[in-house]
This record gives C-alpha cells, structure tokens and sequence, in this order.
C-alpha cells in the first residue's frame, strides 16, 4: 500500500471513530443531563445531586396511566428522606400522550394531583431519544430500554444508574419500596461532595 493510500486510511479510520463517539452519550452519571421543564424551564439533573431519583416515562392515555396515583405517593412519602420523582410525558408508545404540555399538566394535576416535577414531551426511545436515555441503554443495555409508558428508572446520590423496572411494576409495589429505601439509605450515608450544588426537591 503507498504512504498517501496509508495515511488516507488511518485518517478516515479515525474521522470514523470520532463520529462514533459522538454519536454515543458520554456522561459518567445522569447529573450531566438535563430536560426542559413542562412549564418551559430548565431541570438539570445536578441540581438533585445528593438526592435519589425515580425517573418515569408516562403518558395521559395509557392503561397503565393510574400508576400517577402511586407515583405521587411515593414523592410524598419519601421526599423528606431525598427521593425525586421526575415525570417524562412521552408520545412514543401506542400515540398515548398526544396533547401539548399545558394540557398534560392540567391533567395530571387536576386527575391525579401530580407534585413533582414534570418534564416537556420526549423522545425517550429509537434514534431520537432524549440524551438521559440513550444514556441508560448504554449503561444498562438494551434489556433496559423503555418498551412501554411507565418504564421506570432509579439513580441513586451519585447520579448511577442503579436498577429500572418495567410498566407493570406498581410505584408502591414491594419491590419498588425497597429498591427506594436502600437507594436512600445509601445516599444519606454518602456526603455530597464538597463545591456540588446544592439539591433541590420542592
């Protein structure tokens, strides 16, 4: 092979390995992400640093819709100990959410008397997810990926992702509970780190 085919190869090889790589989320925990808000402001993950976070994708139309009930009594039960319940509205199964994000909020308020923070509309599956997404597939693997409304994800003080659960899973569940209190647990026991913001939750 001449020099200049040489080159040209290892060149190319290496502009084809940077594209990859930036294809590829590269964060070393969820606290490098970020989401808009339903009400059209910004919710960076830092800001719970310290705190355990249940991360949902849910939708208004869906059978698994009263899983909202659970859902805020998991955030009114254990918010005091530092779990944040984040709701991710999503139109990506079954064409379930199809309403703008006012409408979404007035529903969940009104129907389920939904507190906790609230996401605008995402992608949260395929080629177009929302970075925290893609993120937790390639963390967890493909096993892990939503595959309907109300998969749910569990990030402990650190920002690791430390357990997902299905549809089915009820927020109240056994299951559920425990994995919530040990991820507490863990956390209260872990200072935050010196200079990390400060965790919000209200």
């Amino acid at each position: 092979m001449r020099p200049f085919t040489l080159f040209a190869s290892i060149f190319l090889a290496a502009i084809g390995f940077v594209a990859a790589r930036a294809e590829q989320p590269d964060a070393a925990d969820a606290h490098q992400f970020s989401f808009a808000t339903i009400d059209g402001g910004t919710l960076p993950l830092a800001t719970y640093r310290g705190k355990v976070l249940l991360i949902v994708n849910t939708a208004s139309r869906c059978g698994y819709t009263p899983q909202y009930e659970g859902l805020q009594t998991l955030w009114q039960t254990y918010r005091d100990r530092g779990l944040v319940v984040i709701g991710v509205p999503s139109n990506d199964f079954g064409g379930q959410e199809p309403e703008g994000e006012g409408k979404i909020l007035k529903f969940c308020q009104a129907t389920y008397g939904v507190t906790f923070p609230l996401t605008a509309k995402q992608r949260v599956a395929g080629p177009g997810a929302h970075p925290f997404y893609a993120w937790a597939v390639q963390t967890q693997g493909p096993e892990a990926r939503p595959r309907w409304n109300f998969h749910k994800y569990l990030v402990s003080g650190s920002g690791r992702l430390i357990a997902w659960f299905s549809s089915p899973t009820e927020p109240l569940s056994r299951e559920m509970r425990q994995a919530v209190e040990s991820a507490l647990a863990a956390a209260n026991a872990s200072p935050v780190p010196a200079g990390a913001p400060a965790a919000g939750g209200s």
